[in-house]
């Protein structure tokens, strides 16, 4: 009995550490850990770098000579005496018995490819390769800039949470300080009731916050590949932004034009059918079949032994129209390289200018001292509150403000460095 006792107490013991195991767990990274584990652990990048391995085997494939052909024929399994009737010679057996009265024909033969076809066709394969690798840069250049959003993002959240819970706290203090007063008849209950206004607001504004804030941990955590119980927490990296007077525009049009791996792709494509048309033409050449052929007692010889040639005679079909195709898919892509060229410069002039006009701003925020000391104010106006050196009214215009200015402030601080990266991610490179 107490061995049953002993077990059943392991087992909660158990469950118990299971449970634990399993609750939420406090991850605590800086930006710049953050995208470490990013480029580590994303999935989508780990499987999009398989798409390279492919072009490579492609590559390989392509060097292959096609396999040689052996086929059997004329075998004769049995023979009747009506067959061997007036037949001088007993076809004798290849070894032992094996083979006595049988006929039958070999033939190996082997397909060659002509006009460099096998090489045309592995240039085109190496440019499919680069193609694959800019496609690999596009997907890292998008996930890397969402992942840095994001990341702004929920450093802002972190922060608007911590000064609306911080307000919350504050009124939750004056609600009970007050609700004292409104018993000994000191302050009237409409006082009461709009603190409890207020805070009844307050705690809506953090439910809504919060619904955005478990979005965004879904987000990151999908990027990041971590567990769902993981709650992550972004250690914001303070870093100085450049001024965009700094910035030629000039440099910035041949920076995403070395740079962009969208644009590389396409520009690789005019290449990719460049070499299409090259390969299509050799396919004009007929291709020739080589073979050996031996028959064993299937005609005037007893063993003979003789050679082939097949070759197909390009009379009718040339390959007129897969050229036709790749000439078109040539100047087709052309046209695009240029669309996505133009597309490229007006990305960054746009970026450029958003960024310039946030920036302006952000030096503004940082240059006004008033919002600097605004968080000694919120205990200032509440202590002037319980003395009654200011009106209810003033103090809720006061908490209002004092919320709009610390949203202000986290939103611009999240907005610069939201355009820096949209800027960086126009341009296809990190600006230094």
């Amino acid at each position: 009995m107490k061995k049953y006792h002993y077990v059943v107490i392991f087992c909660c013991c158990w469950v118990s550490f299971v449970i634990s195991s399993q609750a939420q767990q406090l991850q605590k990274l800086t930006q710049q850990e953050a995208e470490t584990l990013f480029l580590k652990q994303n999935l989508e990048l780990i499987a999009q770098q398989y798409n390279i391995d492919i072009a490579d085997a492609a590559i390989v494939q392509a060097k292959l000579w096609e396999n040689p052909s052996l086929s059997i024929s004329q075998i004769n399994f049995w023979s009747t005496s009506s067959q061997r009737e007036g037949v001088d010679e007993v076809i004798p057996p290849l070894f032992g018995d094996f083979g006595k009265n049988k006929e039958f024909s070999i033939e190996l033969s082997q397909f060659i490819q002509i006009a460099g076809q096998r090489r045309k066709l592995m240039k085109m394969e190496k440019i499919g390769k680069e193609m694959s690798a800019e496609e690999f840069g596009e997907v890292l250049r998008s996930l890397k800039t969402e992942l840095r959003k994001n990341i702004y993002d929920l450093i802002y959240l972190q922060e608007y949470q911590k000064t609306v819970s911080s307000q919350k706290e504050v009124l939750n203090k004056l609600i009970g300080s007050y609700q004292t007063q409104v018993v000994s008849g000191n302050v009237s209950k409409s006082e009461l009731l709009r603190l409890q206004s207020s805070l009844l607001e307050l705690e809506n504004e953090l439910y809504e916050v919060q619904i955005e804030y478990n979005e965004l941990q879904k987000t990151l955590k999908v990027l990041l590949n971590v567990q769902p119980h993981v709650v992550l927490e972004i250690v914001s990296d303070e870093k100085e932004y450049k001024n965009p007077a700094d910035i030629s525009l000039q440099d910035l049009f041949l920076q995403a034009e070395n740079s962009r791996p969208d644009l590389k792709y396409s520009q690789l494509k005019t290449q990719y059918y460049e070499k299409s048309i090259i390969h299509e033409k050799s396919q004009r050449a007929p291709n020739l079949e080589l073979s050996v052929n031996y028959d064993r007692y299937g005609g005037v010889w007893k063993n003979f032994v003789g050679f082939g040639l097949n070759i197909d005679l390009p009379l009718i079909n040339r390959n007129q129209g897969n050229i036709r195709i790749a000439r078109y898919n040539k100047e087709q892509s052309e046209y695009l390289f240029q669309q996505q060229q133009n597309r490229v410069q007006q990305e960054v002039t746009q970026a450029f200018n958003n960024y310039g006009s946030v920036y302006d701003f952000f030096l503004k925020i940082n240059n006004n001292s008033l919002l600097a000391e605004i968080d000694s104010m919120l205990d200032i106006y509440t202590d002037n509150l319980l003395k009654r050196n200011i009106s209810m009214l003033e103090y809720i215009d006061f908490m209002e403000s004092y919320k709009n200015s610390k949203q202000t402030t986290l939103s611009v601080k999240k907005n610069i460095g939201q355009q820096f990266e949209e800027l960086q991610y126009v341009v296809g490179t990190d600006i230094n």
